[in-house]
């Protein structure tokens, strides 16, 4: 009677369409149950039903043999004209591709031969797992890790989330999606060895003996299903001349196909896991109605898939072009789903909308932006390390051939200044003219170092676009759609890589359902660059993909100029605690100069709303390649190159720091053990900390120090590195606080000394900024963004969020330039009044003293 109740509160609410659909599943499910115990392969009068009548030459066998030589002919160039061309251009070049492959691509055609040949042996590598055995002969349903061997049961009593019974189902699900039946192919065009033939032949004989339709773990999810069929297209069409490819067995392998195309037809994820594992089913269906259109299902499957994914995209692609899991891995599969999309599409003749090529184009502007300067790409939120079809050798968080792909299909020089050189899974998408229209794309520098895509909440700062380049991430987007299934308890983490080496990262995934713990700890807050309170997580987990409480929280603002950028958002994850805490963090990115007096590094502002007693732990996890020592509240960080960083917090309350042990998770089921500073605080009321990260430069002693300032309601520092002097005020955005060479009204002002003379300066959401016997900025109202910068003949100023402002000048004449509109000041010591029209600036006043 309770489970009955369950099932009714679930469906309380529900749509009738929801209803409608959801109940043709479960009858579809009770009638496969009752004929499950006596289901039997098609028949071939079946399999001839599902064959249009124009292609099926007078018997079962005539028809199959009819889409065999159409398959064979469309991956052999001299017969091109006679196939109907319905897949990749790459299939009909393999003269060309091997060719390639031998001259640009050794080393991946070594890579893919040694893979062919483990899993000729039957060992696999998969996930993050090396050399994997699911025993001889290989069992379809085993999890070799734990053991376990799932029952071939109708798949929907299959509990396939209970790691007691399946173990972790997302390593038995990689080896079955069948990835490596594509690389078994592609070893085959390289060397001819018709061994990998045979090896396909008997391991896809042995799946279809061991996975009948509709039964055991592998029909369990219809994603795999999808996946797996696509795997088979691509098989079929390189191992297209082999005669292992027997008669009986393509016979054998087309009803098999339509099977997957039914069950995928039949259990679309609309309700169930309306993301990528719908958009994910609907390009199967897509692939099986393009691939094989002699099927008379062929076309309600190309129809069908193409209406999902044109519905999805708008649903699953924010505005800014971030996929709404809030996971870069899940946005990577998105975007790899859209551009296998575009490439049928133009290969069968299939029109598209313009929608998808310009959403596509934003998807991979963000993983544009998401790349690291080492080339691999955060692994913010769930990570699951499978891949849509693996056609190279590549790092699991290596995206860039994703981004190749998009440079060769549209022209982007931009993704290809990132993507870098040319790899061999572009041949295999494109074949050798896509891969010929990547190398005639000039690479283009991308315009701009700081980028916010404001719908999603991340915000992207760095000082170049080179391998030495800086760069951070913030994450301070919503906790993910459509449930937060694939989203953790991350609001306000950051990471963090500076000339190059990547200091401060996210640990990534690891596991799903093996290892509930693990699950647990690589989701929570306390594996992340954020802070806990009183040692609880922002966000409450309600078992592997589900929430009981989230935290919410937003930018409030992000302004970026040409030598910082500044973040500032909260989230409400600790507003639930019996004394509410509201936790705001600001940063402020703060780029090299010219002089190279510091390299570019982070001001990271921590501030509670509380009135009791808490308990504050700053978190910053480190690569495993890292070592880590602490001392009082600071924390410094080395490379085996001995490349160091440095950690300084300070704070009213005191503060302690400590390295512990974590974990990092470059791929899913691959962990290694990693240094993490905590930096741990205790207090009574509204609590500050402020954290210093900066990169030392070889053999640069770099000293923080606070300052004493007048001003109870504020903080100041000194940061020393030989003859350059930064000096940071930290305020209430009202107050005037004042110290040695630096005086301001606003949130943050910082200023740079050389040699004791002002090299630039910025003021963060505030009224005046006085540098001390330099000069004065005033404006009556508030300004965003306040950019100084001295230049040896003039001083630039540029200003946001004013219309008007009054400017005092210290020093002898010289030329402002106020956004590209210049000015002079006179000599004596007035200032100029300034006033913006919408034409720009312009000199509406003389005053005889500063403003401030």
């Amino acid at each position: 009677m309770s489970a009955n109740l369950a099932q009714l509160k679930k469906l309380r609410g529900k749509s009738l369409r929801e209803l409608r659909a959801r109940s043709r599943q479960e009858l579809a499910k009770l009638s496969e149950r009752l004929l499950s115990s006596t289901a039997v392969e098609m028949s071939d009068a079946a399999l001839l039903r599902e064959i249009n009548p124009s292609s099926r030459h007078g018997s079962c066998a005539g028809a199959v043999a009819f889409i065999t030589e159409r398959i064979r002919a469309s991956a052999a160039p001299h017969e091109r004209a006679s196939a109907e061309w319905t897949c990749f251009p790459s299939l009909a070049q393999r003269p060309a591709i091997v060719a390639l492959m031998e001259r640009r691509f050794p080393a991946e055609r070594r890579a893919i031969i040694a893979r062919a040949e483990r899993a000729c042996a039957g060992r696999f590598d998969l996930l993050g797992l090396i050399d994997l055995s699911f025993g001889e002969p290989i069992d379809w349903r085993l999890e070799p890790l734990s053991g376990k061997r799932t029952p071939l049961d109708h798949w929907s009593q299959i509990d396939y989330l209970n790691p007691q019974l399946a173990g972790d189902k997302k390593i038995t699900w990689e080896l079955n999606r069948h990835g490596h039946f594509v690389t078994l192919g592609q070893a085959y065009w390289l060397t001819g060895d018709e061994r990998y033939a045979e090896t396909f032949v008997s391991q896809a004989s042995s799946w279809m003996d061991a996975n009948p339709p509709s039964r055991g773990i592998n029909w369990a999810s219809s994603l795999e299903v999808a996946f797996r069929a696509i795997a088979w297209l691509w098989a079929w069409h390189l191992f297209a001349s082999s005669p292992h490819l027997t008669a009986h067995f393509r016979q054998r392998w087309l009803k098999h196909l339509i099977a997957h195309g039914r069950h995928i037809e039949s259990y679309l994820s609309y309700y169930f896991s309306p993301n990528t594992h719908l958009t994910g089913e609907a390009l199967g269906l897509f692939y099986l109605g393009t691939a094989l259109p002699e099927l008379r299902g062929a076309r309600g499957w190309r129809e069908l898939g193409l209406h999902i994914l044109l519905e999805q995209l708008p649903l699953q692609v924010r505005d800014d072009g971030v996929y709404f899991e809030q996971s870069s891995y899940y946005h990577r599969y998105t975007a790899d789903f859209y551009t296998h999309l575009v490439v049928l599409a133009r290969a069968s003749g299939v029109a598209l909308p313009r929608e998808v090529e310009q959403k596509l184009g934003r998807l991979l502007d963000h993983l544009m932006w998401l790349a690291r300067p080492d080339g691999a790409t955060p692994l913010v939120g769930d990570d699951d390390g499978g891949r849509l079809i693996s056609l190279g050798e590549r790092r699991p968080d290596d995206f860039r051939d994703t981004l190749a792909a998009g440079a060769a299909l549209f022209g982007r020089g931009t993704w290809k200044f990132v993507a870098g050189q040319a790899a061999a899974e572009l041949l295999w998408l494109l074949g050798p003219e896509g891969l010929a229209r990547y190398d005639r794309v000039k690479p283009k520098l991308p315009h701009g170092h700081a980028r916010a895509f404001a719908a999603a909440g991340y915000f992207v700062m760095r000082d170049g676009w080179s391998r030495d380049a800086s760069y951070a991430l913030i994450d301070s987007g919503p906790h993910g759609a459509p449930g937060g299934g694939h989203a953790h308890a991350d609001a306000l983490a950051f990471e963090f890589a500076a000339a190059g080496t990547t200091w401060l990262v996210d640990p990534g995934t690891f596991t799903y359902t093996s290892d509930a713990q693990a699950r647990h700890e690589f989701r929570s807050t306390e594996a992340h660059n954020t802070v806990t309170v009183d040692g609880e997580p922002q966000s409450l987990p309600a078992g592997p993909f589900s929430w009981s409480r989230i935290a919410h929280g937003s930018a409030r603002e992000f302004v970026s100029g040409e030598g910082e950028s500044y973040f500032e958002g909260w989230h409400s994850g600790y507003e639930r605690l019996a004394d509410p805490v509201t936790h705001t963090r600001a940063m402020l990115w703060v780029k090299s100069d010219a002089g190279h007096h510091l390299p570019t590094y982070l001001i990271v502002r921590d501030l509670f709303a509380a009135r009791e007693h808490h308990g504050y732990a700053l978190r910053y996890h480190f690569p495993a390649t890292c070592r880590a020592v602490a001392k009082e509240s600071q924390v410094v960080a080395t490379t085996a190159g001995g490349r160091e960083l440095i950690i300084s917090s300070f704070g009213a309350a005191k503060l302690q720091a400590r390295v512990s042990q974590g974990w990092v998770s470059r791929c899913y089921g691959q962990r290694e053990p990693a240094p993490v500073a905590v930096i741990e605080a205790a207090g009574k009321g509204p609590q500050e900390f402020a954290t210093f990260i900066i990169p030392a430069a070889s053999d640069q002693a770099i000293r923080v120090e606070p300052l004493r300032l007048a001003h109870a309601r504020a903080c100041g520092f000194g940061i020393d590195a030989g003859a350059a002097r930064d000096v940071v005020l930290l305020g209430d955005g009202l107050s005037w606080v004042e110290s040695e060479r630096l005086a301001a009204s606003g949130t943050l002002a910082w200023g740079r000394f050389v040699n004791d003379r002002l090299v630039r300066a910025c003021l963060i959401r505030g009224h005046a900024l006085e540098v001390i016997n330099c000069l004065t900025f005033y404006s009556p109202a508030r300004v965003r963004h306040c950019a100084i910068q001295r230049h040896p003949e003039r001083i630039a100023i540029s200003v946001r969020g004013t219309t008007r402002f009054d400017l005092g000048w210290h020093e002898p004449a010289s030329q402002i330039v106020i956004d590209r509109v210049s000015f002079t000041v006179s000599r004596s010591r007035q200032s100029a009044a300034f006033a913006n029209d919408g034409s720009g600036w312009k000199a509406v006043a003389w005053i005889s003293k500063a403003g401030a």
